[in-house]
């Protein structure tokens, strides 16, 4: 379903869950890694912490060793793109949010991030250095149960 969820599925992504991001690593094959998330139904996105040197920020951001060019913008903080899937379960209700995913280190988008990190998990994040943020541009949701 594109556009914007049902309010069932607002409330269900504002519960404090662990989902799964899938990125495809450089062979084509999948990475499905267990996150925390954020989302912001106003900017349409996604957002998931981790730092620079991960799997699945180096999947998106073409670092070398991927075999992936990076496709970032100069001057925008980020580096990469590529489309994901990031999946939240919670008995027989689940979501699967879809778009493109760039990484970024513009500490003013890390630090938002943060922000509604901790406003959700009721704890801020790990503060690792390398930290970037992934940011999801939604534009396809699938749900049950909701």
């Amino acid at each position: 379903m594109s556009g914007r969820p049902p309010r069932a599925a607002e409330d269900f992504l504002a519960e404090p869950l662990v989902a799964t991001l899938t990125t495809l690593r450089p062979d084509g094959s999948p990475h499905v890694a267990p996150v925390r998330f954020t989302w912001d139904r106003e900017a349409g996105l996604a957002r998931v912490l981790t730092v620079a040197t991960s799997r699945k920020a180096r999947n998106l951001t073409g670092t070398p060793g991927t075999g992936i060019p990076g496709t970032g913008t100069p001057g925008t903080g980020t580096a990469g793109s590529g489309r994901v899937a990031l999946c939240q379960v919670a008995g027989f209700r689940w979501i699967t949010l879809e778009g493109r995913a760039t990484v970024s280190a513009d500490p003013r988008r890390i630090a938002e991030a943060a922000r509604r990190y901790t406003r959700r998990y009721l704890s801020p994040p790990p503060d690792p250095p390398g930290r970037v943020v992934i940011e999801i541009a939604v534009d396809h949701f699938l749900y049950l149960n909701l």
